[in-house]
């Protein structure tokens, strides 16, 4: 539908406790940018207000992981966010167009929000900045899995700043998404996704796979699960379930999970973390 989807733009884990989340990717050897409090409108052309939102990311030059937290309960939420479900609940893919991407999104029949903007200030190594960004929400009620947008930086150099991209894990790219897709919607949701892409499923054993750009977003049905995520949790019928995120040596990055005091399990030729350590979201590293 689109071929102006670059990759992930980044991926998003909720909490109501900020502080533990952000320990625990501390934990697994992600550096993290400082905390930020986010500025949002409730609707196209509106000027952002404060939310209740603030975020910390793990960042990796091209898309980034975010922990975001709820951190003032009495704050305006505009973007509906205390009515997500805590864990790994958000997955925006990357555009250079917002406006255009939203064309193309309600053309192909998708109920969307419209363009929104975002802003937050940041700290740079020449004082306070404020990042912007455009995005584009596709109506959550259309995406059992997730909360699923389009974003688009306009200040990409204040997010994604070379102090903040040297992780003690060796991390450099946060690689692939893993979805799982209850029985009767998988074929929806991989057709969705296939469109928004533009990407033709290609099969890995139970996995369709759909190419993001230089990532991926890959696709499972809830009965074949448990062989790509074997013991762990199953939130809902469909759900964001995974993320891999590709490290310099595995070793080093293991010893680094496992010192900071977190069981690990091999998989293929690298490991994993489970979602009930790493706050929602079954972490690969590879």
């Amino acid at each position: 539908m689109t071929s102006d989807i670059h990759g992930l733009h980044h991926t998003g884990l909720l909490t109501r406790d900020l502080d533990a989340l952000e320990r625990a990717y501390l934990s697994f050897g992600f550096t993290l940018s400082p905390r930020s409090r986010h500025l949002l409108n409730t609707a196209p052309g509106e000027p952002p207000v404060p939310g209740c939102t603030a975020n910390r990311c793990a960042l990796f030059g091209d898309a980034y992981i975010e922990l975001l937290g709820i951190v003032d309960d009495a704050a305006p939420d505009p973007w509906h966010t205390r009515a997500m479900a805590n864990g790994f609940r958000l997955l925006n893919l990357e555009t250079g167009d917002a406006a255009a991407a939203d064309g193309l999104l309600t053309g192909a029949g998708l109920h969307t929000s419209g363009v929104l903007d975002l802003e937050r200030d940041v700290d740079t190594e020449d004082g306070t900045r404020t990042m912007r960004a455009r995005a584009v929400h596709l109506d959550p009620r259309a995406t059992p899995e997730g909360h699923v947008g389009i974003a688009q930086h306009l200040t990409r150099e204040y997010v994604h700043q070379p102090r903040y991209l040297d992780h003690p894990n060796g991390a450099r790219a946060l690689e692939a998404v893993l979805i799982v897709a209850d029985a009767p919607v998988f074929d929806e949701v991989t057709a969705r996704y296939a469109a928004v892409l533009g990407a033709v499923p290609r099969p890995r054993g139970p996995v369709s796979v759909l190419d993001a750009g230089a990532a991926r977003v890959e696709i499972v049905r809830a009965s074949d699960a448990g062989g790509v995520l074997p013991g762990e949790p199953v939130p809902a019928p469909s759900y964001l379930a995974a993320m891999t995120v590709r490290v310099a040596d595995v070793a080093a990055a293991r010893r680094i999970v496992e010192d900071g005091g977190t069981a690990t399990r091999t998989a293929g030729d690298g490991f994993f973390v489970s979602a009930r350590d790493a706050h929602g979201a079954t972490l690969f590293f590879a």
